[in-house]
């Protein structure tokens, strides 16, 4: 490129690409017009090469797993029962309308703790529950409820469970109709239920009611026929005792016996983790486990640590803080109360009789109450736990009745009570401590027809007394012991519950009254709860409110837990008395 001479060089411009641009420029320093010209050169660089290469679709690797259909389980259902031979298809009474109108698909859901990709598809690709019924592969009774079928898939997956609705919901059908599932399926052949003793008929009873094609054997009799039923295996299931655990120690623990599950009913029982109960059936050989109890805490929260021990050993500790204790169990606890799930439940309705005892009874009181005390604390350091129990225990019994005159204001508060339910034509459960005062209330209502339900009435007729209850019209009331009728009793057609005395702890006393206040209820259910004013039952029923703040305290995963109750030290604070270690506080 050339430019006209100045003073001053200009650049020289060369250009890469073959352009030819027409521009016209003007200088600001000079005044004539500037020339210019483009030449092109060739750079001289070959043009690009492509190489192309291909791309192949990677090979999908495919897992094949097969698993067992619903239709194909093992045991046949139950053939429907025909309707009678008096009953039309097009005439009658119009059909009820379904209780679950919407029907909402339940699914059995994998473990957290479930892995294995195989092993999870199992459980996502069953059909769901309600679906089951409606094919007919599954027969009920009756209908279950949608949290029924939460329960049952719940447990179904699962190797350690803990199922602990409130009483009255429906814990023993779940249980059963789970266990039902895995028979069928195939999962399980050798399940052991234990229970208490007197809930071995209801078990039984319940089996065939929701599981009837499923053989059921009861361990009983002698040692060889014990002997023989528990090598057995023509049932898939058996029933025992905690009780008969004791004599078959060594049967039970053998690893030749190991069980595909085993289910312990009222799991209360081996919340004390150095009980001889607990250390057996901890030993009994099994791949699955589970717990079944309304009271999973009775008095603090190392009752969970003692049933965890037969669920996951050493998953728990004693003193676990509250809140890691709620993670820990959140896994393995479900929990409904009746509140929560059934909408239409007839109400509870609370009857607080605050008492004031009787001239007679406040002189025996008081007088055993100060010489109590005075000999209490004459013990010094010989002074125990147990010295006091026994105080607070004379002191509740003359609270029921006087030894002295036999004056009751409880008595006398009951018969009123009693003449109204009698007249409405309804029946009522009394409840009490003791069978001593239980054949004191007896002899004052008679003309209500009382029956006894205790431990002194043996098992084999305790089944012919709740008969005679429910069907004979002149049985107006049955008198029960807490240990006894606090469990596995279907009392809904009871409208009235009282309590002549206050249990220990709030758990039991929920028990007695949840024998009434079930599914299948008709009406409200009243309880009345007699309470002595200004006495020793004033200052446990504190401790009684403390422990069920506890206990709703631990399954709201909230909050800090106050006292766990009649603890040592509260023992001794309900008489402001020093123990051996010192002063201990006041509990009320």
């Amino acid at each position: 490129m050339n430019l006209p001479e100045a003073d001053t060089a200009a650049p020289s411009i060369v250009s890469f690409a073959n352009l030819t641009v027409a521009v016209e420029t003007h200088s600001e320093l000079f005044d004539a017009q500037l020339e210019m010209s483009i030449e092109s050169i060739s750079a001289g660089v070959d043009a690009p090469k492509v190489v192309s290469i291909p791309c192949r679709a990677p090979r999908v690797a495919v897992k094949t797993y097969v698993f067992p259909e619903a239709p194909e389980w093992a045991v046949d259902a139950p053939p429907k029962k025909k309707p009678a031979d008096n009953t039309t298809a097009t005439e009658g009474p119009e059909e009820p309308e379904v209780r679950n109108v919407r029907k909402p698909a339940t699914r059995i859901k994998p473990p957290s703790d479930v892995i294995k990709l195989q092993d999870r598809l199992y459980y996502l690709l069953q059909p769901s529950l309600e679906s089951l019924v409606s094919a007919g592969s599954l027969d009920f009774p009756f209908e279950p409820f949608p949290y029924q079928f939460e329960g049952i898939a719940f447990l179904y997956p699962r190797h350690a469970a803990v199922l602990a609705d409130e009483m009255g919901l429906g814990k023993t059908m779940q249980a059963i109709s789970t266990i039902r599932m895995l028979i069928r399926s195939g999962e399980a052949r050798n399940i052991l239920l234990i229970c208490p003793k007197p809930l071995v008929t209801n078990w039984k009873r319940e089996f065939a009611l929701w599981a009837p094609e499923i053989p059921v054997s009861i361990i009983e009799g002698d040692q060889a026929r014990r002997t023989w039923q528990w090598q057995s295996a023509e049932s898939p299931v058996r029933i025992a005792n905690y009780e008969l655990l004791m004599r078959d120690q060594q049967i039970v623990n053998d690893e030749s016996l190991r069980f595909d599950l085993v289910v312990l009913d009222e799991a209360q029982r081996i919340k004390n983790t150095g009980s001889t109960t607990a250390q057996i059936v901890r030993a009994i050989p099994r791949d699955r486990s589970w717990a079944l109890t309304g009271t999973p805490i009775e008095n603090c929260t190392d009752d969970l640590v003692g049933i965890f021990e037969f669920l996951v050993p050493g998953y728990l500790y004693k003193g676990m803080p509250l809140k890691q204790l709620c993670t820990a169990t959140s896994e393995y606890i479900i929990r409904r109360t009746k509140d929560e799930v059934l909408e239409d439940m007839p109400p509870r309705l609370y009857r607080d009789a605050d008492l004031t005892l009787s001239p007679a009874q406040q002189e025996t009181y008081e007088l055993a109450e100060n010489e109590g005390i005075v000999r209490l604390e004459k013990m010094g350091e010989e002074l125990t736990v147990q010295h006091v129990f026994e105080l607070v225990l004379r002191l509740k019994q003359i609270c029921n009745f006087d030894p002295r005159t036999g004056d009751s204001t409880k008595m006398d508060q009951l018969r009123a009570d009693m003449e109204e339910v009698a007249a409405s034509g309804k029946k009522a459960i009394v409840f009490s401590q003791w069978t001593q005062t239980i054949e004191q209330i007896r002899r004052q209502l008679e003309p209500f027809g009382p029956l006894e339900y205790h431990g002194k009435i043996p098992s084999k007729k305790r089944d012919g007394v709740i008969e005679q209850f429910k069907h004979d019209p002149t049985k107006s009331v049955i008198l029960m012991s807490y240990g006894a009728g606090s469990v596995g009793l279907n009392l809904q057609f009871c409208e009235y519950v009282f309590l002549f005395d206050r249990w220990w702890n709030p758990a039991i006393e929920d028990q007695a009254i949840n024998r009434a206040h079930r599914i299948g209820a008709k009406g409200a259910v009243t309880i009345s709860r007699y309470l002595a004013m200004n006495t020793i039952e004033d200052r446990i029923d504190q401790v009684l409110s403390e422990k069920r703040e506890l206990f709703n305290t631990l399954f709201a995963e909230a909050g800090t837990p106050p006292p766990g109750g009649l603890s040592k030290d509260d023992i001794f604070g309900l008489f402001n008395l020093r123990s051996p270690k010192g002063p201990i506080r006041l509990a009320a």
